[in-house]
This record gives C-alpha cells, structure tokens and sequence, in this order.
C-alpha cells in the first residue's frame, strides 16, 4: 500500500512555479486530499506517482509575440521552428497544441542576414542579360583587334628584336663555351653587328650622293639632248609637251609637289633611322635577359608539363637561332664571292653592290634575285658584254647556292621539308611582307615540331 503525500509537499508542488517555457498551472489541479485508498486527483482517479493532470481543451503557449519584418516573422532565440517534432529547450510538452504557420519561416539568423527581403529569380536566363552579355563581348573582341591594329608597327619591331636576339644567341653561347663572360660575349656580338651597319652604310652611302650630284650637274645637258632628238621635237611641235613642262614647272603646283615630296622623303628617312636604332635597343636588352623570359615563359606551363614543354621549347629555340645563324653564314659567302667577281670585272662600287647581295639574300625565295638584277643592272651601265657575263655568273651562283651550299649549311640547324619552306615564306611574306618572310621558315619549323612531337603521339594514343 503506497504511502500518503504529506500536505505540505502536495501543497508546496502545487504553489511551485512552473519551469520555463513550461505553460502556467491552468492545466494542474489544486491540493490534493489523501483517502483511505491513497491520493485522487479531481476525478477520484487513483495515481501511485501523484495526481494526474488532465488537458483542459487546447492549450497555446505562452510568450512575446513575433516581430514581422519585410523578410517574415523575426524569429527569437530559443523558439522551435513551427512544424519541427522535437521540442526545444522550454518548449511546451508534448500533448500541447501550437500555433502552425501556413510557410515554415527561415531558419534562425536569416531574417538579420537580408534586412531588405529575400532575392528574386536569377537573370542569368533571361534573353535581355544574354544579348547584352554577347554584344559587351562582341565589342570588347573588336576593341582589341583595333588596339592590335594600331600597335602593329610596334609589335612587328618587337618580333623582329626578338627574331635577331634568338638568332644570335648562338653566337654568344659560343664565345661563352670559351671561357668568355655573357655580359662580355653580348657586348661583342653586338659590336660586331654594329659594325655591320658602319661598313654597309660607309659602303652605299657615298655612291649615291656622288650619283645624284653627277646627275644634278648633267641634268641640263639631258635636257638638250631631248631637244635635239629628232622624235622628241616632232613630239614637241604636235603635243607642245615642252612648253607644258615649263607653264608646269613655273607654277605653284609644282613647287608645292615638290616640297612634300621632300618632306615625305625626309619622314621616310627618319623613321627607318628611328625604328632601326629602337630595333638595336630592343635586340640588346632581349638578348641579355633572354634566359629570363625563358624562364618566365615556361612558369607559366603547369608543373606536371612543364618539363616536356621546355624540353620543345628550347629546340624551337635553337632551331630559330640556327636558322638565323646559317642564313647569316649564306649571305656572307655570297657577298664575298660577289665582291671578288665585281672586282675582277671592274664593275664600279663593287663593295656597295656586294653589301646589296648579301643583304638581299637573307629574304627568302626573291632576295637573291633581287640583289641579282641591282648588280647585273649597273654592269650594262658598264658594257652589254659586263652585264650579260654578269647574269651568266648570278644564274649559275643561285643554282650552286641552292644545292650544294645552303642545304650543307642548314643540315644541322632547321629540319624542314621543301614544301614548308615555300609555303612558310609566301604566308609569312603576305601577312607581315620582308620580316614575315624572314619570319616564315622557322615558325613552319617550330609549327612541325610541336605536331611531330605533340599532335602525333596524342593521335596514335586517342
């Protein structure tokens, strides 16, 4: 038989408050009174632990109500989220009813984090936010094709400083394979080019002021030979061509022509002096830091191909500077030879005209034929006999040239294929003229590498 509840504990539970968060004491009865049988609640109901507390209808509990932002309902801390099964901590047990929202609210902290209301739809879809999107990159595509246009000067002095720094670092790995210092081997390379463009203007620019001043002088004697030419006066006496000329060279027309042709031959002037002397500039600073960009360039690659990758890069490498290097070579056994048999012939200027060779016979396909007909032209000045043994001597040169001198040079240095060479040469030369000539041939060569080395194997193992 269970013992009775003293009055003061049953008294005492009664009166206690209620935990928190725990509804108030509607729901509980109160003192209980002891009977014979134990302790009974308000319906005599028997409880060996107690009295039992029966609901009494629905029950909503108690506390502040919810602050409403733009955002919903603002959610303090320690109130269940509505829905949830399990109560938190103060909730009200189970057996209680709860206020249900027709949405369940934002987690806790959501409503602080966007004062301003949740975000709508995402415009990525949308075809407005694409069309603008395509047109911004359609002009910013267009922008940089007109920047590289306007800069493509620039950048073809840049190429072409890059070009000659590779093509002669070869000679300075030689001087320093023999003990000789790079900042000294890049000094004499350098001098030694500079010296080039000494002799070559030594050489050429002394024939023509002595030419164009023998002209000058001669140029009224020209003039009375026209007039006493039998053709020329009857030309004269049907289509007054003479008195055209002089109402012509009176007038101002005339001398304005004139003037701007001066001035156009000075800017011509100044500007090959200009891109020249920054070509030299460039040239020295790239081949000092040269091993720096090389660096630099293959950082870029990531790790795991980097090594393949300066593995083909520093054959492209070589393959440019021994291209650059053998042209060279070519050029100086043709000018020599040239300048020998000029002499011998007693052609005039033969040292000027020699440097015309060699210079010319670095363009690729036309060079030589070009430096050719310059000095085949001034041996008929000479004699017919002069000229026509000197295009006898040029016909048979190119063909010793092209196949027994050039391919023994350029066995070691560019390994390309005939065809290449042509097909390099004529885009390089459409696209960028002289220098993309020049540039052709061993851009066909690092093109034929990387798919021999690149494309093919991948190829074989898809």
């Amino acid at each position: 038989m269970p013992e009775p509840i003293p009055a003061d504990r049953a008294t005492a539970a009664a009166t206690s408050p209620p935990a928190s968060g725990v509804p108030s004491a509607k729901a509980a009865t109160p003192a209980t009174s002891t009977g014979p049988t134990g302790p009974t609640g308000p319906t005599g109901q028997a409880s060996s632990a107690g009295p039992v507390a029966e609901p009494v209808g629905p029950v909503v509990p108690a506390g502040p109500e919810p602050i409403l932002t733009s955002a919903g309902p603002l959610i303090l801390p320690g109130t269940p989220p509505a829905g949830s099964g399990a109560p938190a901590s103060g909730a009200a047990p189970a057996g209680t009813a709860t206020v249900a929202s027709d949405a369940a609210p934002p987690p806790p902290g959501a409503a602080t984090s966007l004062p301003f209301g949740r975000p709508g739809r995402s415009m990525s879809n949308n075809p407005f936010v694409f069309g603008f999107t395509a047109a911004l990159g359609v002009l910013t595509a267009w922008w940089l094709v007109q920047a590289v246009m306007s800069a493509s000067s620039v950048l073809i002095l840049i190429v072409v400083s890059l070009f000659l720094a590779i093509g002669l670092n070869p000679a300075v790995e030689f001087l320093q394979r023999r003990n000789v210092p790079r900042v000294a081997a890049i000094t004499a390379v350098f001098l030694g080019v500079i010296l080039v463009f000494v002799v070559f203007g030594l050489a050429v620019v002394p024939p023509l002021t002595t030419q164009s001043a023998q002209f000058v002088e001669q140029l009224p004697q020209y003039v009375q030979e026209l007039q006493n030419n039998p053709m020329i006066r009857d030309l004269d006496q049907r289509f007054q061509l003479l008195e055209k000329l002089q109402t012509y060279v009176t007038s101002g027309d005339f001398g304005t022509q004139m003037f701007g042709g001066v001035l156009g031959i000075g800017t011509v002037l100044i500007g090959a002096v200009f891109n020249s002397l920054t070509v030299l500039v460039l040239t020295l600073y790239f081949l000092g830091s040269l091993k720096s960009l090389k660096r630099m360039a293959y950082r870029l690659v990531p790790r795991t191909r980097r090594t393949r990758a300066t593995l083909l890069g520093d054959q492209i490498i070589d393959s440019i500077g021994g291209y650059v290097a053998g042209n060279l070579i070519i050029s100086l056994i043709a000018g020599v030879t040239t300048f020998f048999f000029l002499s011998i012939m007693q052609v005039p200027y033969a040292l000027a005209l020699a440097l015309i060779v060699a210079l010319t016979d670095l363009i690729p396909l036309v060079g030589a034929f070009i430096g050719a007909g310059v000095a085949s032209l001034v041996g008929f000045f000479v004699s017919p006999t002069v000229g026509i043994v000197c295009l006898i001597f040029f016909t048979i040169y190119q063909q010793i040239e092209n196949y027994w001198i050039a391919p023994a040079v350029m066995k070691s240095s560019v390994d390309v294929p005939p065809l290449a060479t042509i097909v390099g040469a004529l885009l390089g030369g459409a696209l960028l003229g002289v220098v993309g000539a020049l540039l052709g041939i061993p851009m066909a060569a690092a093109i034929l590498l990387i798919v021999r080395e690149v494309v093919m194997p991948r190829q074989e193992r898809a």
